[in-house]
């Protein structure tokens, strides 16, 4: 299936920056070509209406290659914000010079648009992303206190692990970005960054003024998952941070509760989020809530506290979400106070039913770093659980009523010992099992393992979980991501040793691969036409189907609604067959592979997911401009790939004039007064007149001569204008077009006028505005008239 790209009159850089894999040779005679249209205007257009342009590329090319359209705006129109539509796989950007580009969108006066892809080629009606190679062990720029990772997925598959250190003061760099592929940092470097509470690009806005809390737990936006809000401290306030991965930004901060006072708020734990709001809960045990959707402090918030008032530098403490309701934990390290576990109610703002005062969780003086769900056997949430460390281990556990729970056997080790929050991940077996890093006392860095759905220990793993491996198994883990494309956990700890480990069998690294796709069909047009005929399959591109356990493999596909659609497994070959998805029932789908993989040494590749469909658009709309002197607009297209240089064909609409562009069309007759033939004919000296003087016919042999003179005074050209003559067929003249501020003259006679009485002969003009549509009735001017005279002249 060719690509052709529609697209658009603007300087529309369409730019296919370096492929996956170098370009097949051209053919010399293949030539890639561009064809432009516009729509939604009619023709002529209306001064002042939208016109939606239109690109078609085809792509002659035999393999992947940069590629490069550009257009420019037009003279007589302006660049519609926010209208430039670039197909899924094409970064758009933007420019107000022709020449400089960038990837924000300007406020006004572009005049030139680009779109990049780095796998353009010649099958335009897909999608791809790469294949995570099995993540090595790397060493972070954390400073040993990353806390855990944040997984973001880049659009073209480029899975990075992001981390911002705790406990950290506000000026210093905190936020840092991995490539898990290769290892290295993100572009955009040097890394790592300072977090600020004024929104743009981290590393822009001078000193950090954020300050990060001791347990840091993350919530992405339903409505953009790119970003990221985060527990965050300033000078006069704790609240909400957040942090856009997608842009590498900052994206806002809102306080909740001003620091100071008694029992003094000098930190918070959290976040968590029910109901959309976000939960956190500050060093006086009191309750802060936020609203995702208005980006504003819940009504009546900070709420009464839950658990007791711990006046520490931080919340030793976590969160966690049961049935909606919103548990945690607190502790006081070095004092007389018990670690306890409290219980918030969203729906009514206070303590939850039969919560009325926090309960214990462990032995005075004790820490404790979490707060996580206890599950039934069949996987439903009924109550948390908080572990404390340092001076002794232990476990607790209650239920949604408040009544005891027994604690899960894990975390029966030594002093010494901390545990952090658990990553819970539901293993293909349908057992739901809770991931718990842990470090101290004899351990340098593990996991443990807790299968809820057995009520026992994970089966098939050793507990505690080494990492030996990944910096020698000094990990001093704090904390899991689990990645769902590619089944793995990736960890993170104080060490700064960034991991992957196989949650089936324990193994560093986790020899798995995976990736993921969303295509909706729809997203490739912009025309409001039907052009997609179907689904057609799943592929895996660079990888070798001997290295892949395909049985122990799998692929899910998703609809819009999260729902699975029924679809067979891998071919042999690697691929899935989608043909069985009907496009109308889903029009988009999400495909996830995660791929067991026999080695892990090399690997690279990419999942490709197709459908049949018409050829691809870019478009974008423009303003006309209202001016009466536009009576048109124009534009054409140039572009270079790896076939060469071509060109659009030019596009030329013709504008209409509206109301306030009425023609001004005047008319003048003449007749010649000259005793001289030779004067009074086309381009003749005259003198020219409005009346012949008495006995100048006979000299002329009974001849008049006429002229008449057309002007268009403006502000736009007229069409199909004839001259109109009362008396003379030879002065009836057209059709002919006049331009705004030109004139034309008409020359012709009136033979034999020997006559007692004058003879007067009138003109006038019918024209149309240029431009106008098929049907317009013509206007006219007035008359105009010049007179030949005999001796009745004088009478």
């Amino acid at each position: 299936m060719r690509r052709r790209m529609l697209g658009a009159v603007l300087p529309l850089v369409l730019v296919a920056a370096g492929a996956a894999a170098p370009p097949a040779a051209a053919d010399p005679a293949a030539v890639s070509a561009l064809t432009k249209s516009v729509q939604g205007t009619g023709s002529p257009a209306d001064h002042g209406s939208t016109a939606n342009w239109v690109i078609g590329y085809d792509d002659q090319a035999t393999g992947p290659g940069a590629a490069t359209i550009t257009d420019a705006v037009g003279a007589g129109q302006a660049f519609q914000s926010g209208s430039l539509h670039a197909p899924p796989g094409w970064t758009p950007s933007w420019s107000t010079d022709g020449s400089t580009f960038t990837g924000t969108e300007p406020a006004s006066g572009v005049t030139a648009a680009r779109a990049t892809n780095p796998d353009a080629g010649p099958d335009a009606t897909s999608l791809s992303g790469a294949l995570t190679p099995p993540v090595q062990a790397v060493t972070t720029a954390t400073g040993g206190d990353g806390f855990s990772p944040i997984l973001y997925r880049t659009p073209g598959g480029i899975l990075q692990a992001w981390n911002i250190y705790h406990h950290l003061g506000a000026t210093s760099p905190k936020v840092v970005c991995t490539d898990l592929a290769t290892g290295q940092r993100c572009p955009g470097g040097p890394w790592p960054k300072v977090l600020n509470t004024a929104p743009g690009p981290l590393g822009t806005l001078g000193a950090g003024d954020i300050a990060t809390t001791m347990v840091q737990q993350y919530v992405r936006d339903p409505a953009a998952p790119a970003k990221v809000y985060y527990p965050a401290v300033t000078a006069a306030s704790v609240g909400v941070g957040c942090l856009d991965l997608a842009a590498a930004a900052n994206c806002g901060y809102w306080p909740l509760a001003a620091t100071g006072g008694s029992p003094p708020v000098n930190s918070l734990t959290g976040l968590v989020e029910s109901g959309g709001n976000l939960y956190g809960v500050v060093s006086s045990g009191a309750v802060v809530c936020w609203t995702i959707a208005s980006r504003s402090a819940c009504g009546g918030q900070p709420y009464a506290p839950v658990v007791p008032a711990a006046n520490q530098p931080y919340v030793y403490g976590a969160l966690t979400l049961v049935a909606g309701k919103v548990f945690a934990s607190t502790s006081s390290p070095g004092t007389a106070q018990q670690p306890t576990l409290g219980c918030f109610d969203p729906a009514t703002a206070t303590a939850c039913a039969g919560w009325a005062a926090p309960r214990p969780t462990g032995p005075a003086g004790n820490y404790t770093y979490n707060a996580y769900t206890a599950f039934s056997t069949a996987g439903t949430p009924v109550g948390a659980c908080s572990s404390t460390s340092v001076t002794t281990t232990v476990t607790t556990c209650y239920a949604l009523d408040g009544s005891v729970l027994p604690a899960p056997p894990i975390t029966a080790l030594p002093a010494g010992v901390i545990f952090f929050n658990p990553e819970v991940v539901t293993d293909p077996n349908g057992h739901v099992r809770s991931y718990v890093p842990i470090w101290g006392g004899p351990y340098v860095g593990a996991t443990l393992c807790h299968d809820w759905t057995t009520a026992s220990a994970c089966a098939g793993l050793p507990g505690p979980i080494t990492h030996p491996s990944a910096n020698g198994g000094a990990t001093r883990d704090y904390g899991y991501t689990y990645d769902p494309p590619s089944g793995c956990l990736i960890g993170l700890g104080d060490a700064g040793v960034l991991f992957s480990m196989d949650p089936a069998t324990g193994a560093t690294p986790c020899v798995r691969s995976g990736g993921q796709v969303t295509l909706r069909p729809g997203d490739f047009y912009c025309d409001g036409g039907n052009h997609v005929q179907g689904y057609t399959a799943a592929r895996l591109t660079g990888v070798d189907p001997a290295n892949v356990d395909f049985a122990a493999s799998r692929v899910t596909v998703v609809d819009q609604d999260g729902v699975p659609v029924p679809t067979p497994g891998f071919a042999p070959d690697g691929s899935v067959d989608l043909t069985g998805v009907p496009v109308a029932a889903h029009p988009s789908i999400t495909v996830t592979t995660t791929l067991v993989l026999h080695n892990g040494t090399g690997f690279s590749g990419r999942l490709v997911v197709d459908y049949a469909g018409d050829a691809p658009q870019l478009c974008f709309r423009t303003t006309i401009a209202a001016d009466c002197a536009v009576s048109s607009v124009a534009n054409t297209a140039t572009g270079t790939d790896s076939t060469g240089s071509f060109t659009s064909n030019t596009v030329t609409l013709p504008v209409a004039p509206g109301a306030s562009c009425t023609p001004n069309v005047k008319v003048e007759k003449e007749i010649c007064t000259s005793a001289s033939a030779s004067k009074c004919g086309p381009g003749g000296a005259g003198p020219w007149a409005k009346q012949a003087g008495v006995g100048l016919l006979g000299l002329l042999n009974a001849t008049a001569y006429w002229r008449i003179t057309v002007t268009n005074e403006g502000p736009v050209g007229i069409a199909s204008a004839h001259v109109v003559d009362s008396v003379e067929p030879s002065c009836r003249t057209g059709p002919f077009t006049l331009a705004a501020a030109q004139s034309k003259q008409v020359y012709c006679s009136t033979y034999a006028l020997l006559s007692l009485f004058p003879i007067t002969n009138q003109a006038k003009v019918s024209y149309v505005p240029a431009n106008v549509p098929p049907g317009t009735p013509p206007s006219h001017t007035g008359w105009s008239s010049a007179k030949a005279c005999s001796l009745l002249c004088i009478l």
